[in-house]
């Protein structure tokens, strides 16, 4: 095994080269490779940003959500959390080579007339070459770091890419640590047109359950069905209840301790057959739940808990989980968030909670979600603690990562290329390629670069003209390493590259990326209105469609007010979160105790604008 074990927090990042690690397998310890393997034996502390406060501290604690990559973000929890959660769960991407969307559909629609809308992507699942294995590698690693002792983590997963986790796992955590390979069937293609497919149809995914050392484990239990209690329904006129008869033979001695532990065995008593125990099904706490999971099935469209965000995973699933691996009180992760299951599972289940993604539409629902929950519970006469809403990067200037390179190629003037893996285009006679957007550049992103250049190409180009670069790239970033070039000219065995590297956050200045959502908003009369809201991308979006709205509230998904804000973070008392075909008030009371007003309205697209509003009557 590697000596990832005593991976490091540094200030800055000290990634070994590929020439100075070598994976060698130990015997009984084989190992995944993939063409650029890297090791990941030291990370960079990244800061973060304390955006919102909903809701109050329990006990000292505020569950927290993260915008940002989730690499960056565990690198963040490293110095506070590290062996600290007891259970993660993650449902990450499968590789899948698809595209997820969201259905954007304007408010105070009925259910019975046509709905207007349009569909918004959310995430990509397409990688190049070995990138997915590569990326799932570091954060495995990362996760460890943060489990307890006696911490699980679940890793979600279907059969693209199982084998290779499966693999990823034994290495990161130890073959010895893995606990259990834990079946979904998530689905039933009765009447489905999958059913046609020419080959038996795909109705599960996996879910693989490793462990740090040992775990916790709340064995779950299934109610008797109907047709076993009518079976052994007070047989013999036996007032107490139900038996079965239980040979000695069957089982051994420990079995026959383990059962009576349990609950459900009693004094036995001599037959024919054998020694019959009486068994009493009131007593029994169920059956035993084994790897197969058959009775839990994705939630109905029409459910209240559908969010609409793709790939969402139903709250029994997570409630199973949770309840099986942690305790009341344990820290519970998920960073590959999604739609927020975990975390409103976790609150529900009296777990504190942290969730991550850098998905701003993710963050924005997840909220929404959340915010949902607390208050339910707080309905029940539940004490839950409150949540942050924090940020690991500074980089507001896209709020949806799948839109970024559209956007940067046009604003850039870059050409595309179709059809191309490697580049995103060409520009004045350089390849263009965009690096990650939301976060800094790192030395690593550049690998699927290395592995992927055309080296048969590059030697013919040394062949014919040797005094020239074989290939001028133009790397565009958010933000990046100062070494960012230098490497990525090192890295190319040998051949000559002329490398540029275009800052974003430096240079956008001199760019119109889009247009800022724009609204009226008044005090008067002891009321704080909302006259109009103008959320311009959405609006170009709809344009497109030639759709007309009547009112603003349409494109609204949430209005948030701090009535008092202390121009730092923003702690909103108004919250006007709609259920799906409501629409929000746009017309608020002011507390009379209201200083400094600020508003955040949030669109369709999980867009917000931010502002500031004079307090006439005060």
């Amino acid at each position: 095994m590697s000596d990832q074990s005593q991976l490091e927090i540094n200030d800055e990042s000290k990634l070994e080269s590929v020439e100075t690690y070598k994976f060698e397998p130990i015997k009984g310890y084989p190992m995944l490779h993939w063409k650029g393997k890297r090791p990941f034996t030291s990370t960079q502390f990244y800061p973060a940003q304390l955006k919102e406060n909903h809701g109050e501290p329990v006990d000292g604690w505020m569950n927290r959500l993260y915008w940002g990559d989730n690499l960056q973000v565990m690198s963040h929890l490293l110095k506070e959390f590290r062996g600290k959660v007891r259970l993660i769960y993650i449902d990450p991407p499968y590789d899948s080579n698809a595209d997820y969307k969201l259905a954007v559909k304007l408010r105070g629609k009925t259910a019975s007339s046509s709905h207007s809308g349009f569909e918004e992507k959310q995430y990509t699942d397409i990688w190049i070459n070995d990138e997915y294995l590569q990326f799932m590698y570091e954060r495995l690693i990362l996760m460890r770091e943060l489990l307890a002792e006696d911490g699980s983590v679940f890793v979600h997963c279907d059969h693209r890419k199982s084998h290779h986790l499966r693999m990823l796992l034994d290495e990161v955590f130890g073959p010895n640590q893995f606990v259990n390979e834990i079946i979904w069937k998530s689905t039933s293609f009765t009447g489905s047109s999958k059913t046609i497919a020419n080959k038996f149809p795909v109705n599960h995914n996996t879910i693989f359950w490793y462990c740090k050392k040992t775990y916790v484990f709340n064995k779950p239990r299934l109610p008797y069905s109907e047709e076993y209690l009518q079976r052994f329904t007070n047989p013999d006129n036996d007032p107490n209840g139900t038996w079965q008869s239980v040979s000695l033979k069957t089982y051994s001695t420990e079995t026959f301790e383990r059962l009576k532990a349990e609950g459900a065995l009693i004094a036995p008593k001599k037959a024919e057959s054998g020694w019959r125990y009486k068994f009493y099904l009131k007593d029994a706490k169920g059956k035993v739940l084994e790897s197969l999971w058959t009775d839990i099935h994705m939630a109905n469209s029409m459910a209240s808990s559908r969010t609409g965000y793709p790939t969402q995973k139903p709250e029994e699933l997570l409630d199973r989980i949770i309840q099986a691996a942690s305790n009341e009180g344990d820290l519970v992760f998920d960073c590959f968030m999604g739609s927020g299951t975990t975390q409103a599972v976790a609150a529900k289940a009296g777990r504190r909670f942290i969730g991550a993604d850098i998905n701003l539409g993710s963050i924005m629902i997840s909220t929404k979600r959340i915010l949902k929950t607390i208050s339910d519970l707080k309905l029940q006469g539940d004490r839950s603690p409150g949540f942050s809403v924090l940020n690991v990067n500074q980089y507001d200037l896209f709020r949806n990562p799948i839109e970024a390179k559209e956007i940067l190629v046009e604003a850039l003037e870059v050409q595309p290329i179709p059809n191309s893996t490697l580049y995103d285009g060409e520009k004045d006679g350089r390849m263009v390629r965009i690096m990650p957007v939301n976060r800094i550049a790192t030395k690593a992103d550049l690998n699927s670069l290395i592995t992927g250049f055309d080296y048969k190409s590059f030697q013919k180009k040394k062949e014919s003209t040797p005094n020239k670069p074989v290939e001028s790239l133009l790397l565009i970033c958010m933000g990046h390493e100062p070494d960012l070039a230098a490497h990525l000219k090192r890295e190319c065995h040998g051949f000559e590259l002329d490398v540029e590297v275009v800052d974003i956050l430096r240079d956008r200045a001199n760019l119109e990326f889009k247009r800022d959502s724009e609204a009226e908003i008044v005090v008067e009369k002891g009321k704080l209105k909302i006259a109009a809201f103008y959320p311009m991308n959405l609006l170009q979006k709809l344009s497109l469609q030639k759709e007309k709205i009547c009112d603003w509230r349409e494109l609204t998904e949430s209005v948030m007010i701090d009535w008092n804000y202390d121009g730092g973070v923003f702690e909103p008392t108004e919250v006007d979160v709609p259920e799906k075909n409501e629409m929000v008030k746009g017309e608020y009371v002011v507390p009379r105790d209201s200083g400094t007003i600020r508003v955040k309205i949030t669109d369709l697209l999980s867009e917000s604008l931010e502002m500031e509003v004079s307090n006439g009557d005060s």
